[in-house]
């Protein structure tokens, strides 16, 4: 076969090049988080996953709790070899509970090409972060309980645990239902995460028939709660619902004892931590009712499992956060490891496929991103957490 001996037009191989490039830069830009054009699932490298909760601030012990129990969760893959061999790499980001920072982390998780994000455990930083996770296809598991996460309806959103909803309707029900109380005050933050239950528990309430003797609201970072203590005193409450945090909630208990109010508080998971109890002292949380998937570590033999890990790993106590995030960042590994490492849309349909039995509970989302949606009631005696009797 003779070759050809007209030479190539010098332009039109400058053309092909700048195609070439083009094309690869176009291919590049339109990967999902944590992929390039070259290396989609063939990659040998690790996979990048982002943990963002608050290290500093009044929820820095709910972001070091969430952390450690995700951290458990990729040791334990990562010690079995990862991901088909590749190796899960998590990195931790401060959101200092400002929803503010959160949005700011959510571009740079995006730029910086993480595939995941686990986090946080304040609402109104998941929600203020989710418009951005959204649209760059990067799934989130979250351990906020908001119901306003639910109405974002972003199909990239996973709550790790269940919504205010069931917190409190099931607290509800215990309280008319089973105690029989008929006289119940009301405190509660006017945060995310106050607001909701706050919602939550007084809709759940008014089905029942019972209207509160009195409906107190505080700021997020209000210290000194005597003028809506004093107005739930007058009203000799049978019981007290609190909708805040751990801290602010150890310190309206402390409060509410020393001004003579002798009612058993009641609340969701942020009353059943060690947090809660140390801020407002053992006495004072004495027979505090809790409404929460996980009790304690001895509920189950996974639990101990789980209870005895963490102690290994941190010379510390698990509690409900770390069970929480553990769970989430086990679905999330199994999710990545049936769609062999896939990200965005493909990852996030992974996830909601998951079928997990995990610490909480039997995880199975639908569409909303909720995956459980049940809990049981505990009660605090002698400064632990156990089962309601």
């Amino acid at each position: 076969m003779t070759r050809s001996s007209t030479p190539r037009p010098r332009t039109t191989t400058r053309a092909a090049v700048c195609t070439a490039a083009a094309l690869a830069a176009a291919l590049t830009a339109c990967s999902a988080p944590g992929e390039s054009a070259d290396d989609t699932k063939a990659s040998s490298g690790p996979i990048k996953v982002a943990v963002v909760n608050a290290q500093s601030g009044q929820l820095s012990s709910l972001g070091d709790w969430e952390y450690k129990g995700a951290k458990l969760a990729v040791d334990e893959w990562n010690k079995k070899g990862g991901i088909d061999g590749r190796k899960i790499q998590l990195k931790l980001f401060d959101d200092q509970g400002d929803p503010t920072t959160g949005t700011n982390l959510a571009r740079r998780l995006v730029s910086e090409k993480y595939v995941a994000m686990i986090g946080t455990a304040e609402s109104a930083v998941t929600i203020a972060m989710g418009p951005v996770l959204q649209q760059a296809k990067i799934p989130n598991i979250t351990s906020g309980q908001s119901d306003g996460l639910v109405a974002l309806k972003s199909p990239y959103l996973f709550l790790n645990g269940p919504t205010s909803t069931t917190y409190d309707s099931t607290l509800a029900q215990h309280l008319v239902k089973d105690k029989g109380y008929k006289k119940i005050a009301m405190i509660t933050n006017n945060g995310s995460f106050g607001k909701g239950e706050h919602d939550a528990f007084l809709k759940s309430v008014k089905e029942l028939g019972v209207t509160p003797t009195t409906d107190q609201v505080v700021t997020t970072d209000q210290k000194e709660f005597s003028a809506a203590l004093t107005k739930i005193r007058s009203t000799k409450p049978e019981v007290v619902f609190i909708g805040s945090e751990e801290v602010e909630a150890g310190l309206i208990v402390k409060q509410a004892r020393d001004l003579g109010i002798t009612a058993p508080f009641a609340g969701a998971a942020p009353q059943g931590t060690p947090v809660f109890i140390d801020t407002a002292g053992k006495e004072a949380v004495e027979g505090t009712i809790v409404s929460s998937p996980y009790l304690s570590n001895d509920v189950s033999a996974a639990a101990k499992r789980f209870a005895a890990a963490y102690q290994t790993a941190y010379d510390e106590e698990a509690e409900m956060h770390g069970a929480k995030a553990y769970d989430g960042a086990n679905i999330l590994l199994t999710a990545l490891k049936t769609s062999n490492a896939a990200t965005g849309e493909e990852l996030a349909d992974a996830i909601r496929a998951t079928r997990y039995k995990g610490l909480l509970g039997d995880f199975q989302y639908d569409e909303t991103g909720v995956g459980i949606t049940k809990t049981t009631i505990g009660v605090i005696r002698d400064g632990k957490l156990v089962p309601q009797q």
